[in-house]
C-alpha cells in the first residue's frame, strides 16, 4: 500500500509499505478521504505536538479518516466488512473512567493516531473495532473525514456553550477550525460575527454563512462587536487562533455572565483574571474534539440542518500528491485539505 512518510523537515515521500496486520480486536480500514490539519504540521516543521517526540521521522500523519471496513479481528462486534465508517483518533486504555464514557483522550495513556503510532494518509489503517464510527449512506466520505475532527469538535463547542438562536457568538480566527465553528453556530441559530486578520478568509466565511465579519487591522474589535450587539457584547465567544491576541479578544468581546471556548492550541497565554474574568463573571470552557458516543448525534445534526461541511475542502488530492498537498496547506492558501481516493 502507499503510504506518506515525514522523513525530515518539511521532507515528505510517499512510500510502498505492507498492509498493517490485524488483530483480534482491530479492523482493517480502507481510507475513502482523510484530512490534514494544523496539528499535522508539527511533524512536518520538526517540532512536536502532545509533547511527545517518539515519531519525529519515518512515520505516517493523519488523524481525521473515515473509509470502508476491510477486515475485523474475531473479537469485534460493531463492525463489519463493507461498513462505512468515521474513525476516532484516540485510543486509550479501554478502562479508566474516560475511556468508558467515550473521552479516550483524557486517559492518561491516550494515543493519537498519526502521532504516537501511524496515523491516516496511507491507503490503509489499522485500529481498534471501538474506534469505528459508522457513517450513513447518505453522507459523502468527505463530509465524514471532516466531522471527526473539526465539525464534531465545534459541534460540541457550540453545544456546550450553549449556542441558540438570538445569541451573538463571536468566533476569532477564520481558518478551518473557525469557519466549522460559522456552520455550526449558524446551525444552532446563533448570529455569527467572524474576526480575521486575513480579508480572503473573510469572505470564505462569509460565504458560508457568518452574518458579520471584522478586520483588525481596519477596525477596533471590540467597539465594533458592541456595535453589532447594541452595546450589551457577545453572548459567545469561540477561540480558534491559537494566539495570545485571539484568546485575549476573545475574554474582551464577551458580555457579563457571557461563555468563552477555547479551541486553538496555545502553551502560554497572558490575560487579566480580575478584569476580563472574574469580574465579569465568565465560564471558560477547554474544547478539545468531542466525545466518541456522540458521533449519531453530530452526523444527525449535520445532515438534518444541511450544514454544507464539505465546503470546507478547499483542496483535493491523491496520496501520491501528498508533497504538494502539505505544501499547499502549509502556505495558508487552503481551507481544508483533503486526500481521498476514487469510489
Amino acid at each position: 500500500m502507499k503510504a506518506v512518510k515525514i522523513v525530515g523537515q518539511e521532507k515528505i515521500e510517499v512510500v510502498e509499505t505492507p498492509v498493517p496486520e490485524v488483530g483480534p480486536n482491530d479492523a482493517l480500514v480502507r481510507l475513502k478521504a482523510t484530512a490534514l490539519c494544523r496539528s499535522d504540521l508539527y511533524r512536518y516543521h520538526g517540532t512536536t505536538c502532545f509533547d511527545d517526540d517518539s515519531a519525529n521521522t519515518n512515520f505516517t500523519p493523519g488523524h481525521e479518516p473515515c473509509g470502508i471496513v476491510e477486515k475485523v479481528g474475531d473479537k469485534v462486534t460493531n463492525v463489519k466488512p463493507g461498513d462505512r465508517v468515521g474513525l476516532f483518533m484516540f485510543v486509550g486504555c479501554g478502562e479508566c473512567e474516560y475511556c468508558l464514557r467515550g473521552d479516550e483522550m483524557l486517559c492518561k495513556q491516550f494515543g493519537c493516531i498519526g502521532f504516537q503510532r501511524d496515523g491516516a494518509h496511507a491507503d490503509y489503517i489499522v485500529l481498534p473495532g471501538a474506534n469505528c464510527l459508522k457513517i450513513p449512506d447518505e453522507m459523502s466520505f468527505v463530509a465524514a473525514s471532516l466531522l471527526t475532527d473539526v465539525g464534531g469538535g465545534l459541534y460540541t463547542a457550540c453545544r456546550n456553550l450553549d449556542v441558540k438562536g438570538g445569541k451573538y457568538v463571536v468566533i476569532v480566527g477564520a481558518g478551518p477550525m473557525g469557519c466549522g465553528g460559522v456552520m455550526m453556530a449558524k446551525a444552532f441559530g446563533g448570529k455569527v460575527i467572524i474576526v480575521d486578520v486575513d480579508s480572503g478568509r473573510l469572505d470564505f466565511a462569509r460565504g458560508i454563512g457568518a452574518d458579520y465579519a471584522i478586520n483588525p487591522k481596519e477596525e477596533d474589535v471590540e467597539k465594533r462587536v458592541l456595535e453589532i450587539t447594541h452595546g450589551r457584547g457577545a453572548d459567545i465567544a469561540i477561540e480558534c487562533t491559537g494566539n495570545e491576541v485571539g484568546a485575549n479578544t476573545a475574554l474582551n468581546v464577551v458580555r457579563p455572565l457571557g461563555r468563552v471556548g477555547i479551541i486553538g492550541e496555545n502553551s502560554s497565554c497572558t490575560f487579566d483574571p480580575s478584569a476580563q474574568v472574574i469580574h465579569k463573571r465568565l465560564t471558560i470552557l477547554g474544547c478539545w474534539v468531542f466525545n466518541k458516543n456522540d458521533w449519531g448525534e453530530i452526523v444527525d445534526f449535520v445532515l438534518e440542518n444541511n450544514v454544507p461541511i464539505e465546503k470546507l475542502a478547499t483542496h483535493k488530492y491523491g496520496i501520491e500528491d501528498a508533497e504538494e498537498a502539505y505544501r499547499v496547506f502549509d502556505s495558508h492558501g487552503a481551507q481544508k485539505v483533503v486526500f481521498v481516493w476514487d469510489e
